[in-house]
């Protein structure tokens, strides 16, 4: 099991989240191609959406953590502000600090679960009406 997946840090600002681990991998694709759309075909990802998240991003915080410019004869692009920067190496530390305090509680849960093979075929009958456990 992949612990970065198991745990995940946002930050919220109200009932929105101003950063969490894909707005921060949004933020690192940008600064690696320089453009909305670049990060986006990285991410797999609408371009629509990936402006969008960029847009959240930058209403929630002090200034904008990513600049655009827009297309011309040598097109647009974009690139990720000073702040933007820092909030990603903010974001990247405390992602891992909180990895590293529980990762013991977090090996100790996970040896009380189930195999995920053995979730998933339990799953499978379940749907089927064949399984007998019930939640």
């Amino acid at each position: 099991m992949n612990d970065a997946k198991t745990l995940r840090v946002r930050v919220m600002q109200g009932q929105t989240i101003a950063f969490g681990p894909g707005k921060a991998d949004l933020l690192q694709a940008i600064a690696q191609t320089g453009s909305i759309s670049g990060a986006a075909r990285e991410m797999d990802m609408s371009y629509r959406r990936a402006w969008l998240l960029v847009e959240e991003m930058n209403r929630c915080f002090a200034s904008p953590l990513v600049a655009t410019a827009t297309g011309g004869a040598r097109g647009g692009g974009a690139a990720v502000t000073e702040l933007g920067q820092e909030v990603l190496a903010r974001y990247r530390r405390m992602q891992k600090k909180a990895a590293a305090s529980i990762a013991g509680e977090l090996r100790q849960l996970q040896a009380l679960m189930r195999p995920a093979d053995e979730q998933a075929v339990q799953g499978q009958e379940q749907e089927q009406g064949q399984g007998s456990d019930h939640a």
